[in-house]
């Protein structure tokens, strides 16, 4: 395949509850320390929940974040950091040829639910409402935000795709590359979902949120006493381009894009389709022209509900059940879900594993559910000396989105 046809990751920005770089990040994973708190919501009391805490301040100015919102500083945050880690020479860079592509699940809610709470204190009265309040949750906020802050003047807009978000946005940036449109793309996913209560409170009237005495167990993919989804906030943010683009200015090159799918259940509003899934995948498979046996990690949805993983492992089976060179893992179990970024921050801890041939493990994993067994699931310690030449990360939302990105291990 021609060089500019071939798309490279060539940045990585991020902030996750238990890492503010990838270094850091992948540290964590691989010593088995999540980081998940207790958030004192409002209506709700206390409850499980993953915080990111990284230096706003860095990017931003304090009038800046008191305008913005937090999935604009999130935004900012990951865009800034993985523009500095490619290299790229922002002087002499064409801003009218860079893109900006931010996988949502949802964005406005956090500012709304503030707002109407902020003017009950005023007998709701409007005129205490914020006249920021309209840019602030307009849907294309976070991707424009990084816009105003970098003074960014190409295409730039947010994807909604609800959890299978951070997959859409990479995907498409890849797809506005091959396009022609840009020559830079920083795509990825974000979430300030834990500013929400109303996400927290949907969760537990349909009796999917997490509850455990300790907020770092809380969160148990594949566990039999799992009992559902811990929120979280965070953002993955990469910067891709054309091979040939990021060959002539000699950048190193994390990784490949070779192949993704985007599909639909049609089948529920919530509840997953398994047969979609496994379709979803091995659509991905045939663009990448792979087979399951090259896939050497599967990262996985797996949400921490009884029925998501069931479905899930059961997607799986049916596309890698015979692969014995698969390792399969789940980032979920140390970070929680971190909604339009989880995608995109799952695909970010795995692609060291190029590098080191180790494999993270899913944790809190202390009885595994027999509807959840899968061939080569890595749990509880990290698995060394693993050949890794190519990821597969799936990503699955509400209203039956599903999505599948692979990405090989780059060679010229």
């Amino acid at each position: 395949m021609e060089d500019d046809r071939r798309i490279v990751i060539t940045g990585v920005g991020l902030t996750a509850p238990n890492g503010n770089d990838l270094s850091e990040f992948r540290t964590n994973l691989l010593e088995c320390r999540p980081r998940i708190g207790k958030l004192d919501l409002r209506y709700m009391g206390e409850t499980p929940a993953g915080i990111c805490d990284f230096d706003a301040l860095r990017h931003q100015k304090k009038r800046e974040l008191r305008v913005g919102t937090r999935a604009g500083s999130v935004s900012i945050y990951c865009a800034r950091e993985g523009l500095a880690d490619s290299g790229l020479e922002w002087e002499s860079m064409d801003t009218n040829r860079i893109g900006v592509y931010v996988g949502t699940t949802e964005h406005g809610n956090v500012e709304t639910e503030n707002e109407v709470y902020n003017i009950s204190q005023f007998d709701y009265d409007t005129r205490f409402w914020s006249h920021h309040h309209n840019p602030r949750t307009v849907a294309n906020n976070p991707a424009g935000e990084i816009t105003l802050n970098l003074g960014i003047h190409g295409p730039h807009y947010t994807i909604g795709a609800a959890c299978a978000a951070g997959n859409a946005g990479m995907i498409q940036g890849a797809q506005m590359l091959l396009l022609g449109e840009v020559d830079v793309a920083v795509a990825g996913g974000v979430s300030e979902s834990i500013r929400s209560f109303g996400i927290f409170a949907g969760f537990r009237s349909q009796g999917a949120l997490a509850t455990h005495e300790d907020p770092n167990q809380a969160s148990r993919p594949f566990d039999m006493g799992r009992n559902g989804i811990v929120v979280s906030e965070g953002g993955a943010l990469y910067v891709l381009e054309r091979l040939s683009d990021a060959k002539k200015r000699g950048a190193k090159i994390y990784a490949e894009l070779s192949g993704w799918c985007i599909n639909s259940d049609a089948s529920d509003y919530v509840l997953p389709n398994s047969e979609r899934q496994s379709e979803c995948m091995t659509r991905a498979l045939k663009m990448a022209q792979m087979n399951p046996e090259d896939i050497g990690i599967l990262s996985t949805h797996a949400t921490a509900t009884k029925q998501g993983d069931i479905q899930e492992c059961k997607a799986i089976r049916s596309v890698f059940g015979n692969s014995k060179t698969t390792h399969i893992n789940n980032t979920k179990s140390y970070i929680g879900h971190c909604m339009g970024a989880a995608g995109a921050l799952e695909l970010a801890g795995n692609i060291p594993s190029f590098d080191d041939g180790i494999v993270h493990p899913t944790i809190n994993v202390d009885s595994l559910d027999p509807e959840c067994e899968l061939p080569n699931l890595v749990i509880n310690e990290p698995k060394e000396g693993v050949p890794v030449n190519a990821i597969l990360n799936s990503s699955f939302g509400m209203l039956g989105i599903n999505s599948a990105l692979i990405i090989r291990k780059f060679t010229d």
